[in-house]
């Protein structure tokens, strides 16, 4: 179950993180993938995930601030995928933390087109090419802040609650048609951006007490999940947004 042989995945802003752990499990289990970021590293992390793994990694690098370097950048993906595609995972994002009060409109405009309008352009393009061939798998990353508002983070909340939003509106329509449409909103990770507030238990303390399961998330956590939506035995699922966080949404 869950083998991805001879599948062709795109996973976006896989250079560390959870989209490097997505990359590398859809890879174990048998895909071809290509990566994007936004350097030249993009090419040294795609060379030592084909050696860890045994498979084929791509790597493209990625502009997604504009909707030139957006749509370059799939093309260029599902070129070196030969042309076909299975699977999308829309994980590139990034954050900027302001007062409400104060938030510019030049971070407005950065969070919304990397998090929200590149997740429509990917999706809206790889759609048309699974349309064709009666099938296909888009995943994308929601967050917690898809559920809560958060603080100082007013355009990433809307760009997740987007997310989720478009992720239920695609699903409708393509649902029919052999494209299952569905986001991940990962809880509170100890990866190595959050190792530090995780392990400060004087600042992290109050949100791993509401964590039912007793602990932090861990990447492998997420990729189980995205392995799932990707594999044929979620044909049936579709439209949904699934919390990874050990029941923190549901306490």
């Amino acid at each position: 179950m869950f083998e991805l042989t001879g599948k062709k995945a795109i996973v976006t802003g896989a250079t560390r993180g959870m989209g490097l752990a997505i990359a590398e499990g859809y890879l174990r289990q048998g895909a071809e993938v290509a990566i994007t970021g936004t350097s030249d590293r993009v090419f040294g992390v795609a060379e030592e995930l084909s050696k860890k793994t045994g498979g084929i990694c791509h790597g493209v690098v990625a502009d997604f601030r504009t909707r030139e370097g957006t749509a370059s950048a799939f093309d260029a993906c599902v070129e070196t995928l030969g042309g076909e595609l299975d699977i999308l995972v829309n994980n590139a994002g990034i954050q900027r933390n302001h007062k409400a009060e104060e938030f510019t409109f030049e971070s407005w405009d950065d969070v919304i087109r990397v998090n929200l309008e590149a997740v429509f352009a990917f999706s809206q393009r790889a759609g048309r090419i699974m349309l064709k061939r009666g099938k296909g798998r888009i995943i994308n990353m929601a967050s917690l802040l898809s559920i809560f508002g958060g603080r100082q983070c007013t355009a990433y909340a809307a760009a997740k609650g987007g997310v989720t939003q478009m992720t239920k509106a695609m699903s409708n329509e393509w649902g029919g048609r052999g494209i299952t449409v569905n986001a991940i909103a990962p809880g509170y990770m100890n990866t190595d951006m959050n190792k530090a507030f995780c392990a400060d238990l004087g600042r992290s303390g109050h949100l791993l007490a509401r964590i039912p399961v007793g602990r932090w998330g861990e990447e492998d956590d997420v990729v189980a999940a995205a392995v799932f939506f990707a594999s044929d035995e979620a044909a049936y699922v579709s439209g949904t947004m699934l919390p990874v966080d050990g029941g923190f949404t549901a306490w």
